[in-house]
């Protein structure tokens, strides 16, 4: 594997390249202007926040108005915002959104949530927001909120149910999918880590383990599977939704734990995704869908959350492959000039028209940026943010769209604009010295997690070994 090999290559091309822009007298440079640019987007999309949906999850801009997920806030918007406000310097945004969190964030409530969303956006952002900003009220709202998401766990194979309630602990949810089985191991290990509890991560592991042990003979798993009995009930394999972050979590947590275990299960997976999934067509090169067990595909359908793939292959070192699906994940951006939720890439027909604002096919190209330092990369991170700027901007916010083909305006702005979208905006232009990659490894949601410690830590839960 050269997952460390390459990510000392891949550190040091950070922040050696950018826009030949230079200086004259005051003028901003343009990596300058549109780190500005980026800034004014995300408070602009803050402000409307502040004004209509104060307190709650997510602001609808239009309406001007707010929505929660469930019964109670979990203050989603500010606790997903605030490590992007750390990057970005926003100081006074900074205050408004902390003093939210640690004054009105309470977990105490008679509500089932997801535990897998709310691990990665609230545990997430509270562990990110604890390393950036050092106040440990944020690490103990994160373990409070974690211990009440823990008995998704106990279930006979240790495959966690899909929701919780946080007040009573009472779990539902027998059906579930990869990305929602293992893409919590790095909140967990972090926590771990932070608290010396080994507990969290050690039961979220089991799981992942438990998963892999029931793979398909391609190596790769499925859409859904029963918790209770481990039998699968959806055997189509691909790296869209679902399953996407089960496999860009094994090599984050990897990189991040030095845990031997996860690299083993990354490796398996990779290989299947390239024997199996990879799909080379005269429109470019896709990662498709095939069944786990025979290899045999099954469709062709490529999309917005399948781009995070670029991001794990820059980290492997495949900086070929990264550059090919690159070319294709930007044609796929440009075909109605902002990039729709998924096409069949056979045809280039749009399969689901609408834009979420999602943050993915940006993530792509920075890091594929960074890996190569290749201009035209920078150039598409131009391109996408204003094409974000063009066609999502109202008045008095962000929203989404409900056709990228007639640019119809669909009024909500989910957190993840803050966590994600406009941080890796942003990353293209801003300062040196404000993120490195040898420093942090960013969770799904994009909020950096800071390796303080050496590698090597597992914790107890070995694969392929009952639990001590």
């Amino acid at each position: 594997m050269r997952s460390k090999l390459f990510l000392v290559l891949f550190f040091l091309a950070v922040n050696l390249t950018g826009c030949n822009t230079t200086k004259e007298g005051d003028t901003l440079t343009e990596k300058e202007q549109y780190a500005a640019r980026v800034k004014t987007a995300f408070m602009k999309g803050w402000t409307a926040y502040k004004d209509y949906a104060w307190g709650m999850d997510a602001v609808n801009p239009i309406s001007q108005k707010g929505h929660n997920w469930y019964s109670h806030t979990l203050l989603m918007t500010p606790v997903d915002a605030y490590s992007t406000m750390c990057l970005m310097n926003l100081d006074s945004a900074k205050v408004e959104a902390k003093d939210l969190i640690v004054n009105k964030l309470n977990f105490d409530v008679d509500m089932e949530v997801q535990q897998f969303e709310i691990a990665i956006r609230i545990v997430g952002g509270l562990i990110s927001s604890y390393q950036l900003d050092g106040d440990k009220r944020f690490l103990d709202l994160a373990v409070d909120l974690a211990d009440r998401l823990m008995p998704v766990f106990d279930t006979p194979t240790g495959i966690p149910y899909r929701l919780v309630n946080l007040k009573t602990g009472a779990i539902e949810g027998n059906v579930t999918n990869p990305c929602e089985v293992g893409s919590m191991l790095l909140e967990y290990g972090m926590l771990s880590k932070l608290t010396g509890n080994p507990i969290y991560y050690e039961k979220c592991k089991r799981g992942v383990v438990a998963m892999y042990n029931l793979r398909g003979k391609t190596g790769l798993v499925g859409g859904s599977i029963n918790c209770d009995t481990g039998k699968w009930l959806d055997t189509h394999a691909h790296i869209r939704g679902g399953i996407d972050a089960y496999y860009e979590y094994l090599l984050k947590g990897y990189i991040l734990f030095g845990d031997e275990d996860l690299k083993t299960m990354w490796e398996t997976s990779l290989n299947g995704v390239e024997t199996y999934l990879a799909d080379t067509r005269n429109t470019g090169y896709w990662i498709g869908e095939a069944d786990m067990n025979t290899g045999k595909r099954t469709a062709t359908i490529f999309g917005a959350l399948d781009c995070f793939w670029n991001g794990c292959l820059v980290l492997e070192g495949k900086t070929n492959e990264a550059e090919k699906l690159q070319a294709s994940i930007f044609k796929m951006w440009t075909l109605e000039g902002i990039e729709p939720e998924s096409i069949d890439y056979t045809t280039m027909k749009i399969i689901s028209s609408y834009y979420m604002i999602r943050p993915e096919a940006i993530e792509s190209t920075y890091y594929v940026w960074k890996a190569t330092g290749d201009q035209k990369y920078y150039e598409m991170g131009k391109t996408m943010f204003d094409s974000i700027e063009k066609y999502c901007q109202v008045d008095n916010g962000y929203v989404q769209l409900r056709d990228v083909r007639t640019k119809e305006k669909w009024d909500t702005l989910e957190s993840f604009f803050f966590a994600e979208t406009m941080k890796y905006c942003y990353l293209f232009f801003a300062p040196d010295g404000t993120f490195s990659f040898d420093q942090y490894v960013l969770n799904t949601e994009a909020h950096p997690f800071k390796n303080t410690w050496d590698k090597g830590w597992t914790g107890r839960y070995k694969m392929n070994k009952p639990q001590q």
